[in-house]
């Protein structure tokens, strides 16, 4: 069965964007500088960045962060998950409704209206099929945002909690951890590059 990574990057003092995020500016004030480990030549964010795209069977992310990367200035060409790296997953958005127009049309999207638990089946069942056409294991990826992640981990829907811990302090923002029940984590893997430490935990 495919895993159910929760993948995201944050700052120090624990935020997944800086103060006041909205369409046009989907990180927030000062939110760039979390993502940037994703744009770096570092070779450890090379290879974090290629082989977290590389598992990727699925993609779950709530309907706020959907409408940012889908908005006139979100994801392109150049710019998006994988750019540059390997073939698109499917993505699955949890939603209480669908869009009425998707502007990224190249992309493989299934909209969930029954809430997130029901996001992460489906996101499963896509995941696996694209296990079984490309012959190997592949996971299903919970790109965001900080509110769907939080949601998850305090319903116990995530495997592996995936972070990039970005050298800034934003001050205010969008925090990841908000309460909920506890969770012991199993630190797996740690990477420190010039841009961010990477860390792997198992979540039991």
């Amino acid at each position: 069965m495919a895993r159910i990574i929760a993948d995201i990057s944050l700052s120090l003092d624990g935020f997944v964007t800086g103060p006041d995020p909205d369409l046009d500016n989907g990180l927030g004030t000062g939110g760039e500088a979390l993502h940037t480990w994703a744009f770096s030549d570092d070779p450890g964010d090379r290879q974090v960045l290629r082989e977290s795209t590389a598992r990727s069977g699925a993609v779950i992310l709530g309907r706020r962060l959907f409408d940012v990367v889908d908005g006139p200035k979100g994801w392109n060409d150049d710019v998006g998950y994988g750019a540059g790296e390997v073939g698109k997953p499917a993505f699955v958005v949890v939603t209480s409704s669908p869009p009425e127009s998707v502007r990224l049309t190249g992309l493989d999207w299934t909209f969930v209206t029954t809430g997130l638990r029901d996001a992460v089946a489906a996101a499963r069942e896509r995941a696996q099929a694209a296990s079984s056409d490309r012959g190997e294991d592949l996971d299903v990826v919970l790109m965001g945002g900080g509110a769907t992640i939080g949601s998850a981990l305090a319903a116990g829907l995530v495997d592996v909690l995936s972070l990039h811990l970005a050298p800034v302090v934003l001050g205010a923002g969008t925090p990841l951890f908000t309460g909920g029940a506890p969770r012991t984590l199993v630190q797996r893997s740690v990477i420190s590059t010039s841009t961010a430490t990477h860390l792997t935990y198992d979540v039991v």
